[in-house]
């Protein structure tokens, strides 16, 4: 996420706004049709976490094999952001976003309508390559759809489908799945798909490039001593993540003893505490990005580290899955804050290596909480998570530094 400038300094490469044309509306909706891809991609991406003990019954398998749903698509999502990066060479960048968007239809209709395990996973692989594709090259276009001196507002959008899309695909897929089966819940995600590809061949403007992103470029970003410490923390807040978010149905489910209408109630409370999070973490980025991901790295890791201690009970599970909430929704703008700030002008082969890293993490957080929740049981995945993610805050603690004059303020993500 890049920063804005603020009152008392606009940087030379930003023109000031005042001196500008203002985007066109066309252009606001394109940078939407854009987000709104983003949204329904990383929603689709994280939806069989809230659905994972009927697909698991269903299909005859156990909770921790039918992680790799989330695990799978992670994997390759690794593998894309960087091999469409720069597969895609110089094609018009409005083909490659309709072309990321329809792997989401045929991913979605595969899941929805096969009775085949593997099949499934394949669909779900077929996503990850949507994903991966989507969160390097989408993230960069808020630059070639507006005025420089709006693009920053442009990427905060796009951005804000990827962040929402975090913290809403699992309540959205818990409540579909609970209302009318966890099929429906796809159906419903590849109906929506169709409507974004739709929107997108409307909305979205020609966008021919003259630059293409090659493997030597690559490197170049494991060069800069900051971007090595945000892709650490990001691989280290992922897994924690992932590790513990994938298997928190279950866990509701079978240690606290909830009933599937009240743990879809939750989720949803979490995704509206993920939100509140994302626009709690747009202000404290503009202040300190090092102390915004210490309290995101703590906050999430001792919540949901707490959760097999003091959350067996209706009122402790929701006032921790609350606050995990909360961490979760700053989580992206804060590590995404990190890593622009890095390496802020290499945008695309920067965006590529960390979705690579971020995808990799989400991968390996549901394969590590999958292997505790079959060995060791399903408060376990709780307990590693959260170790994981305070790992992340100490690491950022003890050799994180923020820029000696921040940028400027970061708009919130909203």
């Amino acid at each position: 996420m890049q920063s804005t400038s603020n009152a008392q300094a606009v940087p030379v490469s930003q023109p000031s706004a005042l001196t500008t044309p203002a985007p066109t509306r066309a252009a606001w909706l394109a940078v939407l049709s854009v987000a709104v891809g983003s949204f329904a991609l990383v929603t689709t991406e994280f939806l069989p976490v809230g659905l994972l003990p009927s697909i698991a019954a269903e299909l005859k398998v156990t909770e921790g094999l039918a992680g790799m749903m989330v695990t799978i698509p992670g994997i390759v999502a690794a593998f894309a952001a960087i091999l469409v990066t720069i597969g895609v060479g110089k094609t018009d960048r409005r083909y490659v976003i309709w072309g990321l968007t329809a792997t989401l239809i045929i991913s979605n209709l595969m899941v929805a309508l096969s009775d085949s395990f593997l099949v499934i996973l394949v669909g779900r692989a077929l996503l990850g390559i949507g994903v991966g594709g989507f969160w390097a090259i989408g993230g960069a276009l808020g630059n070639r759809l507006v005025p420089p001196a709006y693009a920053t507002r442009a990427t905060s959008i796009i951005f804000a489908g990827i962040s929402l899309g975090t913290v809403a695909g699992v309540p959205a897929g818990a409540l579909i799945g609970e209302l009318v089966g966890w099929r429906v819940a796809f159906h419903a995600a590849g109906a929506v798909a169709v409507l974004v590809l739709l929107t997108q061949m409307w909305l979205l403007p020609r966008l021919p490039t003259t630059q293409s992103l090659t493997f030597a470029q690559l490197p170049a970003l494991l060069r800069v001593k900051k971007a090595r410490l945000g892709m650490l923390a990001t691989l280290l807040v992922f897994i924690g993540q992932f590790a513990a978010y994938t298997y928190v149905t279950p866990f509701l489910s079978q240690v606290v003893g909830l009933n599937a209408t009240t743990i879809s109630a939750l989720l949803l409370t979490y995704g509206a505490a993920g939100f509140v999070g994302n626009l709690i973490g747009g202000w404290t980025v503009a202040r300190s990005v090092r102390m915004s991901m210490i309290v995101t790295g703590l906050v999430m890791g001792l919540s949901a580290a707490a959760l097999p201690l003091i959350g067996t009970s209706l009122l402790g599970a929701t006032a921790l899955i609350v606050i995990w909430g909360l961490a979760f929704g700053m989580m992206p703008i804060s590590v995404q804050t990190w890593m622009f700030r890095a390496a802020p002008d290499a945008m695309e082969s920067g965006g590529a290596v960390f979705v690579a890293t971020a995808q990799i993490s989400l991968a390996s957080g549901a394969l590590v909480g999958g292997v505790a929740v079959d060995h060791l049981g399903v408060s376990s995945a709780m307990l590693v998570g959260g170790v994981f993610a305070v790992a992340m805050a100490a690491v950022i603690a003890k050799w994180g530094e923020d820029d000696g004059k921040p940028s400027g303020k970061l708009h919130a993500v909203h």
